[in-house]
């Protein structure tokens, strides 16, 4: 049996760290719920504070096509995500120089002779 470098070191760490890995994880959804539970409040909160007002009918009706396009919008969005990344244009950039050869760079220089001095 072959042990690869992630297993041995699980094997060869402390229980104490799976566990700190354990609460993270616990304390980031415990955050999240809470989050989640004062938003339902204040929403419940407002819906509630505004008493007996009445919509009229084409409010119902822009307050759907909001709804309505911005899902539109939201789910357009994502398909343009997964088709970038699927047809590779989420992928860094390549340059690709092509390399010369060094008799390419000594033909493009001048060559100059020294001038002797007459003596």
């Amino acid at each position: 049996m072959t042990v690869t470098d992630g297993e041995a070191e699980a094997l060869s760490s402390d229980p104490g760290a799976a566990s700190g890995d354990e609460m993270k994880t616990a304390l980031t959804i415990f955050v999240l719920l809470a989050i989640l539970a004062g938003a339902v409040w204040v929403g419940h909160y407002g819906w509630e504070s505004a008493g007996d007002v009445v919509m009229p009918a084409w409010g119902w009706l822009m307050m759907g096509l909001g709804i309505f396009f911005t899902l539109l919008v939201g789910g357009g969005l994502m398909a343009l995500v997964f088709y970038s990344s699927r047809a590779g244009f989420d992928e860094p950039p390549e340059v690709v120089q092509e390399k010369k050869h060094r008799t390419a760079k000594w033909g493009k220089m001048i060559l100059r002779r020294k001038k002797r001095r007459s003596s």
